[in-house]
């Protein structure tokens, strides 16, 4: 196995929140909700950098395409990073976040590390960091 992704599937409990969140809110581009002929189908995906997406689909749908139970979504399980060049960069995209109806979970402040990050969670509990790291001078 090669280490890389090129799919993030987030399960959602409601497809068309999560759409405007993403879409309209962070402004990710996307075809919008495709596969609505298949039952268990629909699904949004959104373009990220080369070769990656972001997938969000039901909950409900998920568990049944991968014979996992439907389970308590928890928020600690995991976090999507979002690097950026700026501290001011990092403020920006909170206040967008927040704008489009994430939860602030931790405000944007200066970590112990050196580097400048805060957290929110998306409409379904999924949680964001936006961080700018001094040590990574390639973020675009």
């Amino acid at each position: 196995m090669k280490p890389r992704i090129s799919v993030l599937t987030l399960g959602v409990d409601d497809l068309e929140r999560s759409l405007r969140f993403y879409r309209d809110g962070l402004g990710f581009p996307t075809e919008g909700i495709v596969g609505k002929e298949f039952e268990h189908g629909a699904v949004a995906f959104f373009d990220l950098q080369a070769g990656v997406k972001l997938a969000i689909w039901s909950r409900r749908d998920l568990a049944h395409e991968t014979k996992v139970p439907l389970s308590l979504p928890s928020s600690t399980e995991m976090t999507i990073g979002h690097n950026v060049g700026s501290k001011q960069e990092v403020d920006a995209i909170m206040e967008q976040a927040v704008r489009a109806g994430a939860v602030l979970a931790d405000p944007a402040h200066d970590a112990f590390w050196g580097g400048y990050s805060g957290h929110f969670l998306d409409p379904d509990g999924h949680l964001w960091e936006i961080v700018w790291n001094p040590a990574w001078d390639n973020v675009e």
